[in-house]
């Protein structure tokens, strides 16, 4: 996401390729008024007036090849040429006695862009074991897409090694809490000091902290009337007290995350805060500090601590699960890049973006876990923000799946991940991770 030149040129047609790269060179040096079209998404043509390139119809390398090739023309310093060369790599090495790959820079060899009937880079040509070409792109061309275009042309190159294969979507253990035991919206255990609840037509609704509660409060469409229906737990009596006439001391746990305790007088809230320390908020303060962060995505309210750190345009954001943070680049219809966390062990996860795919994975076997179970048509919906995750490899997953016998879902590529959310229209992104009715589970 730097400032390098992304304008690639290759002039094709009346023999001219080599003499207009050099002499574009030449003028750009000397600050004159030729025009270089920016883009770090997209493949760019340069005076393009007048090309007339003819498609290559027989690989010019060879019509002899036993395996099918893939030819990428691209220069070293244009940016989606630059991210390409590590799926080349990984092509080359995972598909080795499959599939040849070949990297060609028609800055370096001006001719073969002529050669290849090529006006724009990076290009990726597809030729079959004949050598006869069968597509060609042109653009940042992720790996998924390259692989399923292979696929679409009948060419089998056999499953990835780091290609997810491992679901589960019959729990092997039944969660026997009762709903007074398991929080609603995170479904972890109910800290009775911590309780919240709130009355809903259809019976209370139990939720494990206050942090909990203004999730629920940001995800729920109808919120009037909401905060009279709410009690919270004397942190030092555990007797239910109203949400709105608390007093709350907000802390800080020894992992820095937020902890929130209520009381029903402020005095018993100043004899803790003199042994714990944080500060004494009332309602209002404790809504404004909860609300303070908001997902980049689904607009719930998230501490950042737990969440995913989501960069976009140099400005930072949050994505309240992995799944969430993605979407932002749906939602805001840009390049991102993403800091996750692996669910199992904490190591780091890096994901960036490029025209709504994933150009760069660190590290490159990195996995989603996608948590769903059959909706009531049989047809698998999503678990919640909660029973998404991040691995650095399907071993970290299965171990992590192991450890949650009640979990149901998929392992899924990071790409398909994101690939599913950029599918979302703008209205599905509007109702993402909204609750319509709030009712005891």
């Amino acid at each position: 996401m730097g400032n390098e030149d992304s304008a690639g040129t290759v002039k094709s047609g009346n023999g001219l390729a080599v003499k207009a790269l050099i002499v574009a060179a030449l003028i750009a040096a000397v600050g004159t008024a030729l025009y270089l079209k920016e883009d770090k998404g997209t493949a760019v043509r340069v005076d393009a007036a007048q090309q007339t390139p003819a498609a290559a119809v027989v690989d010019p390398a060879s019509s002899e090849k036993a395996l099918p090739r893939l030819v990428d023309l691209g220069a070293s310093k244009c940016i989606p040429c630059k991210m390409m060369a590590p799926i080349l790599d990984e092509l080359k090495t995972e598909y080795a006695g499959k599939l040849e790959v070949e990297f060609i820079d028609v800055w370096e060899n001006p001719g073969a862009g002529e050669q290849y009937g090529v006006d724009m880079i990076p290009t990726q040509i597809f030729y079959d074991a004949s050598g006869k070409e069968r597509f060609r792109h042109q653009g940042f061309f992720a790996k998924e897409d390259i692989l399923a275009k292979w696929n679409e042309l009948g060419v089998d190159l056999g499953t990835s090694a780091n290609a997810p294969s491992f679901s589960r979507m019959v729990a092997v253990a039944q969660d026997t809490r009762t709903a007074e035991q398991a929080c609603y919206m995170c479904d972890g255990d109910v800290d009775p000091k911590t309780r919240v609840v709130l009355s809903t037509e259809k019976g209370p609704v139990h939720l494990c902290s206050p942090h909990c509660l203004f999730i629920t409060y940001t995800s729920l469409e109808e919120k009037q009337g909401l905060e009279e229906r709410i009690v919270v737990t004397n942190w030092s009596t555990g007797e239910a007290i109203p949400a709105v006439a608390a007093t709350y001391l907000h802390g800080k746990a020894a992992s820095g995350r937020p902890t929130v305790k209520a009381f029903a007088a402020t005095e018993a809230a100043e004899l803790e805060r003199q042994a714990a320390g944080g500060n004494i908020l009332d309602w209002a303060g404790l809504q404004a500090e909860e609300l303070a962060t908001r997902c980049g995505f689904c607009d719930r309210a998230v501490y950042p601590e737990d969440a995913s750190e989501v960069l976009v345009d140099g400005l930072r954001t949050h994505g309240c699960c992995t799944m969430c943070a993605l979407g932002v680049a749906a939602r805001l219809q840009k390049d991102i890049e993403v800091h996750a966390k692996d669910a199992l062990t904490g190591e780091a996860i890096r994901v960036v973006t490029l025209d709504g795919k994933v150009a760069a994975l660190e590290p490159k076997t990195a996995v989603a876990w996608a948590g769903m179970k059959p909706g009531p048509e049989g047809k698998p919906v999503s678990t919640g923000c909660f029973k998404q995750a991040f691995f650095v490899s399907d071993v970290n997953l299965k171990k992590w799946v192991e450890q949650h016998p009640t979990a149901t879902g998929k392992a899924v590529t990071i790409g398909q991940a994101l690939a599913d959310k950029m599918k979302l229209t703008p209205q599905q992104i509007s109702k993402a991770c909204k609750i319509g009715e709030c009712a005891p589970r």
